[in-house]
């Protein structure tokens, strides 16, 4: 600021910031982005705005496997286009299978939309897993693929794989990411997409009627960030690996309570479908905002009902606060629980 970079930028971003972001895709991902095939957005949700208004014509139909970021759903709805939602229970990791994508696909479906790691699940795919799924997308190719891989970083079972991999994909893949989540940056606003250039300009031209260019400040903050040595996200990541891994012991030996271990991210998604029917007090839970109404009331605990994300028999909590909030808040959710008959 007090050198003055204080000026409108580009609508697509800074130079400097597209070609930080230009290597850091190289260097994390192997994947060749030139800077005119990125764009800077206020956000990952600007960035995946921008890609589903220009890419989802009214009626088109579009694939979420669920449960799935609310946002996608309801931006898909903006555009005019039908949500298509693909079930993905927790005997699957809630990870879509090629089997289900194959059967969801139809000839309007035009779009797919899927993160990984996942919000609100943590699940994270493998390559493997994920060339299941390009097998079925190359007998498909009106098919495009927005990749949400925001929570890149906050990965707790190896490598980071991007769909965006598989050379005959590429030009078919959209790659939002952005500085929120792996940099603790979520106040500074600043996400981005990389994809084929055209489709690029064309989101460029659109974020160009809506907010111009992202905020400078943020901006220049991203480039260190993105240049910058990644040893404090690393250590980051292991103090929510800490978290996880107390939150998921403490759920999984609660009676009722099935938990899946998240690969990434920083909540826990547990299936609490078996306490629908049962009562404390005033309350009966008969469904999944019941109960979070019940935790909240009885337990003073938030939790965000599953069915907002598309799996109604779960709940969200997130695990990124502090260990001791974490160890009073399973404290509180297992004796609110134990009240359930």
């Amino acid at each position: 600021m007090n050198a003055g970079q204080t000026k409108y930028s580009p609508v697509a971003g800074l130079p400097e910031l597209l070609e930080a972001i230009s290597i850091k895709l190289k260097r994390d991902n192997n994947l060749d982005y030139a800077p005119n095939e990125i764009l800077v957005s206020t956000g990952a949700k600007q960035s995946l705005a921008n890609a589903i208004l220009c890419l989802t014509d009214p009626d088109d139909e579009v694939l979420i496997p669920t449960p799935f970021w609310v946002t996608y759903g309801a931006l898909v709805q903006l555009a005019g286009g039908r949500n298509k939602f693909i079930h993905c229970g927790i005997e699957t990791d809630f990870k879509v299978t090629p089997q289900q994508l194959e059967e969801a696909i139809s000839p309007n479906s035009r779009l797919f939309i899927f993160s990984s790691p996942c919000n609100p699940t943590g699940s994270v795919y493998t390559r493997e897993e994920l060339e299941g799924l390009v097998e079925v997308f190359r007998r498909h190719p009106q098919i495009t693929i927005i990749s949400d891989e925001i929570y890149e970083y906050i990965n707790y079972s190896g490598r980071h794989e991007s769909i965006a991999q598989f050379s005959d994909m590429k030009e078919r893949v959209v790659v939002v990411n952005g500085m929120s989540k792996g940099f603790a940056m979520t106040g500074w606003r600043i996400g981005y997409m990389a994809g084929p250039r055209e489709l690029v300009q064309a989101c460029d031209k659109f974020q160009a009627q809506f907010t111009s260019g992202t905020n400078v400040i943020a901006q220049r903050a991203s480039i260190t960030a993105l240049l910058s040595d990644l040893g404090p996200t690393r250590k980051m990541v292991e103090a929510y690996r800490e978290r996880r891994d107390y939150v998921i012991g403490a759920l999984q030996a609660m009676p009722g309570v099935k938990a899946s271990m998240p690969g990434g991210a920083f909540y826990a998604f547990p299936d609490i479908s078996s306490f629908f029917g049962k009562s404390y007090g005033q309350y009966t839970i008969q469904n999944d905002e019941d109960m979070a109404m019940y935790l909240l009331n009885e337990g003073h605990v938030s939790g965000v009902m599953g069915s907002a994300f598309g799996s109604p028999n779960c709940i969200r909590f997130s695990f990124a606060t502090s260990m001791n909030n974490l160890h009073e808040g399973m404290s509180r959710i297992a004796n609110a629980l134990a009240k359930l008959s």
